[in-house]
């Protein structure tokens, strides 16, 4: 996906356009800092153009929303991306609407979100939509299949739900409040774990032959990374499982490159 991104790119910079990638980073998050490096790296091999603000975390929600305005008014910039989460004395919502929707390429504006609920096409959110894509790319069949979504998140859980029922599948939802999850586990098609719990499920009640997708990142005791699902008894059940890490991240950053070059490309 990257090299046919690169291609575009060049492409796009011979007609005089370079697409460009601004990212915010408010305060000094490790894991955030992690996250701007990832994307910074997929960007330079690609050919995006990125620029990284870098704010101290005393910085004022009226400071943010002013640099975000400017940001919205430049037409070198086709992406703007406030990476989360954010000091708690800054209201992540009024930050995500004041992007433009036109260069929210994190997909999370209420107005590309209303545009996916109704079917439209706009910016899809990164880590749902490559979801779908990763699905694809497999040649997995998601048109009639039951797709059971763990976590409600407005970043991965709800819309991931409405992307795979556009794809036809039938979905249920199970969150914290959800009573008997097993059952819903035990006849999922396609299970999707989002819940920021390690190890959360584990093998015993998914389906065999299921294909699970582990939308977990979670760092434990020992400094290492590891996912919402237990890996090694839950491989024994699937047909197919993504890993944590190098599963459904690398992916999430792929899509966040794609709308930025979707957004340059609007603005020929």
């Amino acid at each position: 996906l990257k090299d046919e991104m690169k291609n575009e790119v060049a492409e796009l910079k011979k007609q005089g356009v370079t697409p460009n990638l601004t990212v915010i980073l408010v305060g000094d998050d490790p894991a955030s800092r992690s996250y701007v490096r990832g994307k910074q790296k997929a960007s330079d091999y690609i050919g995006i153009e990125s620029n990284l603000i870098e704010l101290s975390s005393e910085t004022s929600q009226n400071e943010l929303l002013k640099l975000i305005t400017q940001l919205n008014n430049d037409p070198n910039v086709h992406g703007i991306l406030v990476q989360l989460p954010l000091p708690d004395h800054i209201n992540e919502q009024s930050v995500i609407e004041a992007i433009s929707p036109d260069k929210d390429v994190d997909g999370f504006h209420p107005v590309n979100i209303g545009r996916m609920m109704t079917g439209q096409d706009t910016f899809f959110p990164c880590t749902p939509y490559g979801i779908i894509q990763m699905l694809k790319s497999k040649n997995i069949p998601i048109e009639g299949k039951h797709a059971v979504v763990i976590g409600r998140s407005n970043i991965v859980g709800k819309p991931v739900g409405q992307l795979l029922l556009k794809e036809n599948a039938t979905v249920t939802y199970c969150h914290s409040r959800t009573k008997n999850m097993e059952q819903f586990i035990a006849t999922a098609d396609i299970l999707i774990v989002a819940v920021g719990i390690p190890h959360f499920i584990d093998g015993t009640h998914i389906k065999p032959g299921a294909v699970v997708i582990d939308v977990g990142v979670n760092r434990i005791e020992d400094g290492s990374l590891t996912g919402d699902v237990e890996f090694a008894s839950a491989k024994q059940k699937a047909s197919y499982i993504t890993p944590v890490p190098k599963g459904v991240g690398p992916r999430t950053i792929t899509m966040l490159m794609g709308n930025t070059i979707k957004s340059a490309k609007n603005n020929l």
